[in-house]
């Protein structure tokens, strides 16, 4: 992954989203030929001469201060998200190019698996970096079929996302879903462009995929952790479910989502439903450990 590339993709679309008016810089007339701010004006407003900032803004952030990317996240309007991928960005660039290296496949402790065990009436589902599937309760399996085909293996979400139809329809707003999956890549990215697994799926869905390769092209970077989804369920209908997702402390690679409704909503009738199906169903419950080898 060409982390120089990426870091002048980067700064050159933050610098294009910002106007002069929302960066206090005065426009004294004439036709601007770029749009946002120019290089000598984010140079201005950042303390540094242009010939700096335009080194840092075609990847060379080797041996940058901190206080300078402080300045420049400040002057580009960053927000906390968009400045740890800056400072993820300087740090990889400093230590040099790593080649590639496959880091290992998280796993769920069996206190974890326990836990979600314990909540049989929330859906949730235990997602490793790049949206492989580590686990679930009944309800999560339930609530995403797709995602876990009777007598075959799990699908990666991210995956199902570009290159399964179904997940279209599944998810009413399919594009925020999917614009948010790749700002999860790209961050993982500037964390670790060395990640053999986010290489190979960045490689796998921008060939297959135009709007991944638009989309990632943009370099917008975000984190969702809580918010509402709206789903077409092929069993009990369209359903709107809040999520929170929750971070392990002890492996931080593992991502568990829990979905609830509001009380007394239809959606809440359509999840007590959808339980009701399940105990009509041949799922024994529990919590189903994904194994991979």
């Amino acid at each position: 992954m060409d982390l120089s590339h990426s870091t002048q993709q980067f700064l050159t679309a933050m610098r294009a989203r910002l106007t002069p008016e929302e960066a206090g810089v005065p426009i004294f007339g004439g036709e601007r030929r770029v749009p946002g701010l120019r290089r000598e004006e984010v140079a201005q407003l950042a303390g540094v001469s242009t010939a700096y900032y335009t080194r840092m803004e075609r990847g060379n952030l080797r041996g940058v201060s901190d206080s300078v990317l402080h300045s420049l996240a400040r002057t580009l309007q960053l927000n906390d998200v968009e400045a740890q991928h800056l400072f993820d960005l300087a740090r990889n660039a400093s230590n040099g190019t790593s080649p590639t290296r496959r880091r290992p496949q998280s796993r769920l402790t069996p206190r974890v698996t326990q836990l979600m065990d314990m909540m049989p009436d929330v859906p949730t589902v235990a997602l490793g970096r790049v949206g492989d599937i580590l686990g679930s309760n009944a309800l999560g399996r339930a609530l995403f079929p797709h995602l876990f085909p009777e007598g075959g293996e799990t699908l990666n979400h991210t995956r199902y996302l570009f290159l399964d139809d179904r997940s279209r329809d599944f998810y009413v707003d399919w594009e925020r879903s999917a614009r948010h999956s790749v700002s999860v890549l790209r961050l993982l990215a500037g964390k670790d462009p060395s990640d053999r697994a986010v290489i190979a799926l960045v490689g796998e869905l921008a060939t297959h995929s135009a709007e991944f390769r638009t989309w990632w092209a943009g370099h917008t970077v975000n984190v969702h952790a809580t918010g509402y989804k709206t789903i077409r369920h092929p069993i009990v209908g369209e359903l709107t479910v809040g999520y929170e997702t929750l971070t392990l402390a002890s492996d931080p690679d593992v991502k568990i989502g829990t979905y609830v409704t509001d009380p007394g909503s239809a959606s809440a009738d359509a999840l007590d439903l959808l339980r009701s199906w399940m105990a009509t169903s041949d799922d024994s419950g529990g919590v189903n450990l994904i194994k991979r080898q």
